[in-house]
């Protein structure tokens, strides 16, 4: 069973559904793309990601009787209705019958690719746009937010600590889910261990250690509590200190048959701490005991401790992560990109801005993916109702003069694949709702381990070759030149 959202939308696109309603232009034809124009975190690349809650939200869409009679208590401002009764029961009736392609989850996406396509009655994909921008705009950011910090920790362990301050119940679940996507291994919320299969981890705060009289005594309560998930917070009162007590109630625990898990730092210089701490535990006894770090953390931080010869092996990243915090908004859109009559040709349409940048690629809009021997080699953007022109060239969307040949048009991958066709959602989603959240994280491994290091770096990234079929690019130009002679 799945939650109705069909009001989670902005009111225009009701009055704009209204509209073509009205004016007989619900059934025109109409394909839209979901895209963003710059990637995030000055980065090089985004990991795509919230596929499944937007097949969800897609199975559930209808009008229920609560959502229809809400519709029509909204007036203007002449006090009048919104909508009238008519309109209100075509909504309560309507079914979804459009065609839905996107990027599968984890896929790495670049600047100006459609994540995602909706083609069908204009009405209705009009209606989809801004729940499947909300869905998917802030998982793909997470993602990447996540697959930037798995990249600097040298193949350590990531933890997911970001709930408690997460933009709210669906903000933290999101998060959790879209971090895992991304490369993180585990995640601290519990509802979202349950939800989505994704490991959990977590063991005490410092109230636990403010609760006893000391450290030693709250520390060995504790390991009598919890034997098998003994990771010690040291750092209540003296870090290093605490350090030497984890080791003395280790050496119980491992007299008991169990063994510590290890310690965490949540303060002070981590850097130096975690040094000073791997000496303690290695001649404690125990030199593969785990230190945990955390407090604020994020991947610019975690690279730089890395530098300064840190002994960290688990990385619990909380607040930075969960909430994108250098970069709170992906920025991705939903644009027109075709309409027809019927059953009839597509026409192109054309956006224009005074922003070069705002300028949307016309048509029905696929992207084709070249690959060779050692990993990704340029992205193409093509009309699906016209051949990948046979001069095999990506054109820059944002510097034209910039370009890239491809020697075999014919042999790449094309990103966009079926998700919903005549309202129906097919495989691999129709049977469980989405493919599972680790074949999506094992594809964004994969694909970004095919990416140049270059591409992948935190600053000042290689820009990775991605444009317009030049055939695309050329008929985009002259409808640029054509659409500004009439304006003038």
């Amino acid at each position: 069973m799945h939650t109705n959202l069909a009001l989670l939308t902005d009111l225009y696109q009701l009055t704009m559904a209204y509209s073509y309603w009205k004016l007989g232009r619900a059934d025109r034809g109409a394909a839209f793309h979901l895209f963003f124009r710059n990637p995030p975190f000055a980065g090089g690349y985004a990991v795509a990601a919230g596929l499944g809650p937007a097949v969800e939200f897609l199975q559930g869409f209808q009008f229920d009787q609560s959502d229809v009679d809400y519709l029509a208590t909204l007036t203007g401002r002449d006090a009048q209705r919104l909508f009238d009764d008519d309109f209100l029961h075509y909504l309560h009736r309507l079914r979804l019958t459009c065609d839905v392609d996107a990027m599968p989850e984890g896929t790495v996406a670049f600047a100006n690719e459609p994540l995602v396509r909706v083609t069908g009655r204009m009405l209705e994909c009009q209606l989809l746009e801004t729940a499947l921008l909300n869905i998917i705009n802030f998982q793909t950011l997470v993602a990447t937010k996540a697959a930037r910090i798995t990249s600097v920790t040298g193949g350590d362990s990531v933890i997911e600590f970001g709930l408690r301050r997460a933009q709210g119940v669906d903000g933290g679940l999101s998060a959790s889910r879209a971090a895992y996507i991304g490369g993180c291994d585990s995640t601290s919320n519990v509802l979202a261990g349950k939800q989505y299969g994704i490991p959990v981890k977590g063991t005490h705060a410092h109230s636990w250690v403010m609760s006893f009289d000391d450290e030693l005594t709250a520390f060995d309560a504790y390991a009598q509590a919890m034997p098998n998930n003994c990771v010690f917070l040291v750092d209540t009162y003296d870090t290093l200190q605490g350090v030497r007590n984890a080791v003395e109630i280790g050496r119980r625990l491992r007299e008991r048959g169990h063994e510590m898990v290890g310690i965490r730092l949540d303060s002070g210089d981590l850097a130096y701490l975690s040094i000073e701490a791997r000496k303690i535990l290695n001649a404690g006894g125990f030199p593969e005991a785990a230190i945990v770090a955390s407090n604020d953390l994020d991947e610019s931080i975690i690279e730089s401790l890395k530098a300064q010869g840190a002994t960290i092996s688990v990385w619990g990243v909380g607040t930075k992560l969960a909430t994108a915090y250098d970069q709170p908004a992906l920025g991705g859109v939903y644009k027109l990109g075709a309409t027809r009559d019927g059953h009839g040709p597509w026409e192109p349409k054309l956006k224009l801005s005074e922003q070069t940048a705002k300028i949307n690629i016309p048509g029905v809009l696929q992207v084709r993916r070249y690959r060779n021997g050692e990993g990704l080699v340029a992205d193409m953007i093509y009309d699906e109702n016209h051949a990948i022109d046979p001069r095999g060239t990506v054109v820059d969307v944002k510097d034209t003069h910039r370009r890239k040949s491809i020697a075999d048009i014919s042999a790449g991958e094309d990103l966009l694949t079926p998700v919903m066709r005549g309202g129906e959602v097919v495989e691999p989603f129709a049977a469980g709702g989405e493919e599972t959240l680790d074949a999506a994280r094992t594809r964004a491994q994969k694909q970004l381990a095919e990416l140049h290091p270059t591409i992948r770096r935190l600053l000042n990234p290689h820009e990775y070759p991605v444009g317009m079929d030049i055939g695309l690019f050329e008929r985009r130009d002259k409808m640029i030149h054509e659409v500004k002679a009439r304006l003038t």
